[in-house]
């Protein structure tokens, strides 16, 4: 009776741990790709460039301008971090860095990369992730 009391614990406690590290990793782990990318972003000036590429971009235009409109209390999700926490979860770090990849060195169409990312994603997570790029295209 003692080892089945004893086992059942030990697979509760390995249960909890282990949750803990996924929701915990998960979170430190997006925080470290917004704070790399960020910084990326900002040091090398590349941020002027894609907002100026979006903007140059008829159908990307388009594609963003659809969040004008939108209540984002309705949204999954309001802010940068919880949007890359909702990609590392329903995409993968992986598959986020073959995408970044692929962008930069030109050998994925722009067609390409939208239906990856719609095809894992609600209509809701896309349309919030539309509403943060609105407003990030809108603040400077």
């Amino acid at each position: 009776m003692k080892f089945v009391k004893f086992s059942l614990i030990a697979v509760v406690v390995i249960f909890v741990l282990g949750y803990a590290v996924y929701h915990f990793g998960t979170k430190v782990a997006s925080d470290k790709l917004i704070d790399t990318v960020s910084t990326e972003l900002e040091s090398s000036g590349e941020i002027d460039s894609i907002k100026e590429t979006i903007e140059k971009d008829p159908k990307l235009m388009s594609f963003i301008e659809e969040a004008k409109a939108v209540d984002e209390i309705t949204l999954p999700f309001q802010t940068k971090e919880e949007a890359t926490k909702v990609l590392i979860k329903k995409v993968g770090i992986n598959e986020l860095n073959d995408i970044r990849k692929q962008v930069q060195e030109g050998t994925a169409s722009k067609e390409e990369i939208l239906q990856e990312i719609q095809s894992k994603l609600s209509e809701e997570e896309i349309l919030a992730l539309k509403v943060i790029a609105y407003k990030e295209l809108i603040k400077q």
